[in-house]
């Protein structure tokens, strides 16, 4: 089965699409996150996806970067708690364009790697889903059977940047999930610096 996956960040990505690869799937990853704050945060997590793409060997599209959509799909929700309304409407916005691009281009199914995350409600996650795409959604818990453990594994593997907040200007608010300020983020490893090579990423406007 081709799967459209939305990817929110490299470090999520790969335990995700190493999985859905070991079950005989096909993945096209969909890195459409316009949450992301600043713009120079979006480039270096998009980085970090680009890479994962090339190590696992799979088809990357890059959907636009439109922060003002996202600021007006939140508006009036500025004060929300992480994991409150705002994060529901984030979710939306984001499954939303991953079922468009599913329904354009003729692929079979499509899903998020947000579930990964221990701070993500996959159960909120998993209902959104299913209200935008019925049963072409499919269903998962990524963080399950050590989900986030293999991606944390893969992202020390490779040396991957990994970010330590949600990614919105909110979150940054919040002061992380780590409790580290935003100065203090470093990659895991040694090298920080990825090559930019595009063989397998396609931008295109969503």
């Amino acid at each position: 089965m081709r799967i459209v996956l939305h990817i929110c960040c490299g470090v999520c990505a790969a335990g995700v699409v190493e999985r859905l690869t070991v079950e005989g799937h096909e993945v096209v990853g969909l890195f459409y996150n316009p949450n992301i704050h600043p713009a120079a945060e979006h480039e270096r997590r998009l980085e970090v996806a680009r890479r994962v793409a090339g190590e696992l060997d799979f088809h990357l599209v890059v959907g636009s970067y439109t922060p003002g959509e996202w600021f007006q799909a939140t508006s009036g929700l500025e004060n929300e708690p992480e994991g409150g309304k705002r994060c529901s409407v984030c979710f939306r916005l984001r499954l939303e364009k991953t079922y468009l691009y599913l329904l354009e281009h003729g692929e079979d199914a499509f899903t998020t790697t947000l579930t990964v995350s221990p701070t993500k409600s996959a159960a909120i996650i998993n209902q959104i889903g299913s209200e935008i795409g019925g049963d072409r959604f499919l269903l998962r818990d990524f963080k399950k059977k050590n989900g986030f453990k293999r991606s944390s594994e893969l992202a020390e593997k490779w040396g991957l940047y990994r970010q330590h907040y949600c990614g919105c200007l909110y979150s940054i608010k919040s002061d992380c999930y780590s409790g580290r300020c935003i100065s203090q983020m470093m990659p895991v490893g040694q090298d920080s610096h990825f090559s930019h090579s595009s063989c397998n990423v396609e931008c295109v406007m969503l």
